[in-house]
């Protein structure tokens, strides 16, 4: 199940039945405080947030979800009329996996529902060894990073993101192979998502940050210790 919440009846309304009628089930929500009380006995597939709402912003909903255990790998596509690229950066340095502007093409936001959903599947049902690199652990079959045996926690994207570059070890991965593989479809050419991902991967990892090499001018790797 879906969720979107999204104060704006029309655009709510709109999403949706596009939504429903692609085969995706949703739901929406006027105000955080409806969803907060829903989530408490429905957990959703995926979450279509808004930034500008009542009550308290998307952004503070979000922080909230990436600092719960049961939430914090919930992909969540931010949806807000702003579109620059500082509003994107922080969008995507607060836990969101995607970003779409308003006004934005319902086509669109179906697919890029529908790649989320594909990734987060295929993450949870495929079965993959565990990576042991210096201090750093990671479960991909259990969803568990630790660092110097404390659990760090990624969001859905960090995550994906981490367990293909130590699929690559030591092979150079350029910005849109990453964007190819870990986002599921063409991101327009957006290399920047990539790099705020990276950059909120390696804060979060802290002492092994260092294991996330940038090669300058084509993209990334994870080195071999």
């Amino acid at each position: 199940m879906i969720f979107m919440l999204e104060d704006d009846s029309n655009i709510r309304s709109f999403v949706l039945y596009a939504l429903n009628n692609s085969g995706l089930a949703a739901k929406g929500f006027e105000k955080p405080s409806e969803f907060w009380e829903t989530v408490k006995t429905e957990k959703p597939s995926l979450l279509l947030l808004d930034i500008m709402l009542p009550e308290e912003d998307g952004l503070s909903v979000l922080s909230k979800l990436r600092s719960s255990a049961e939430f914090a790998s919930l992909p969540v596509i931010l949806l807000t009329a702003k579109g620059t690229e500082y509003d994107k950066v922080i969008g995507l340095d607060s836990g969101a996996d995607d970003y779409v502007a308003k006004p934005f093409g319902t086509m669109e936001l179906i697919s890029r529902v529908k790649a989320l959903l594909r990734r987060s599947a295929a993450n949870q049902s495929v079965e993959k060894p565990d990576f042991s690199v210096g201090k750093l652990y990671v479960s991909p079959s259990r969803h568990i990073v630790t660092v110097n045996g404390k659990e760090v926690t990624l969001t859905f994207k960090e995550f994906e993101l981490l367990c293909f570059l130590l699929e690559n070890m030591g092979r150079v991965l350029t910005r849109d192979r990453i964007l190819e593989k870990v986002w599921g479809y063409d991101f327009d050419g957006e290399s920047r998502t990539v790099d705020v991902h990276i950059r909120t991967l390696r804060t979060k990892l802290g002492e092994c940050a260092d294991l996330i090499e940038t090669v300058r001018g084509i993209g990334y790797k994870a080195a071999q210790v």
